[in-house]
């Protein structure tokens, strides 16, 4: 009984040092917690409108509802006939037909108008005077409008300018990291993480107006030069983001 005793007093005073030393070691080799910093990066820069689009719409009334679409679709057919033979892209935005109606002031009731057929297609071209050949031609034709007239950078364009900002983005956010922790003898290091905080670009279309002639009324943001080309600014790209560094 005797030796059964100083076998598991022997035992737990193994078990017990064993934490001890293993306490100690934890303790002793226990990395220090990483001291980080979080930062806001930003870039702003402008990328190239390298394509120039128009929304042609064709607005038809009629009492009789199939001729109000027979007009409506034999209009946009001879665009589109036209369209084809242009180095554009087309798509169609619109179609619509419906009933209409106004309300007589005098009658104190409302009339019936006939229906109305909407077809919209929306066009692009890489050349602005494309663009305005396209405008020139049906300039002044009857049930015609245009629609959201406007230069606008592309997506094949714009995914390298906006990855290159977003790089820029954060060697800005690694400066100012460095700016905050340098009076301590500090500098940033590894790039723990980074997210976007906002990424934006100004595109604005422009106001609507019917086409009334080779000349146009356009908003602020683009008009037609001297020469009667069409011009626009480049595309305001700002990108920010959120950054964490190790400090060391």
């Amino acid at each position: 009984m005797k030796s059964i005793k100083s076998s598991i007093v022997w035992i737990a005073s193994v078990i017990g040092m064993g934490a001890v030393m293993s306490l100690a070691f934890n303790t002793l080799y226990k990395p220090s917690e990483i001291r980080k910093i979080n930062v806001r990066g930003e870039c702003l820069t402008s990328a190239p409108k390298d394509r120039t689009a128009i929304t042609l719409r064709v607005t038809t009334l009629d009492k009789n509802p199939a001729v109000s679409m027979k007009m409506a679709t034999d209009k946009i057919a001879e665009i589109t006939d036209y369209l084809k033979t242009q180095d554009v892209k087309m798509q169609t935005t619109d179609f619509n037909s419906y009933e209409k109606s106004e309300w007589n002031h005098e009658l104190q009731k409302s009339i019936d108008l006939g229906t109305e057929t909407r077809i919209a297609i929306e066009v692009s071209a890489t050349k602005p005077e494309i663009i305005e050949n396209i405008l020139t031609k049906f300039a002044g034709n009857n049930d015609v409008y245009t629609e959201n007239l406007r230069m606008y950078t592309s997506s094949e364009t714009m995914k390298p300018i906006l990855e290159k900002c977003l790089s820029v983005a954060v060697d800005d956010a690694r400066t100012r990291a460095n700016a905050l922790v340098e009076s301590n003898g500090l500098k940033a290091g590894k790039l723990l993480s980074v997210s976007y905080d906002n990424v934006s670009y100004n595109e604005r279309p422009y106001s609507n107006f019917r086409i009334m002639g080779a000349k146009m009324a356009t908003a602020e943001s683009a008009s037609f030069d001297a020469g009667g080309s069409l011009v626009s600014k480049d595309t305001e790209v700002s990108v920010s983001v959120s950054a964490t560094f190790e400090i060391r």
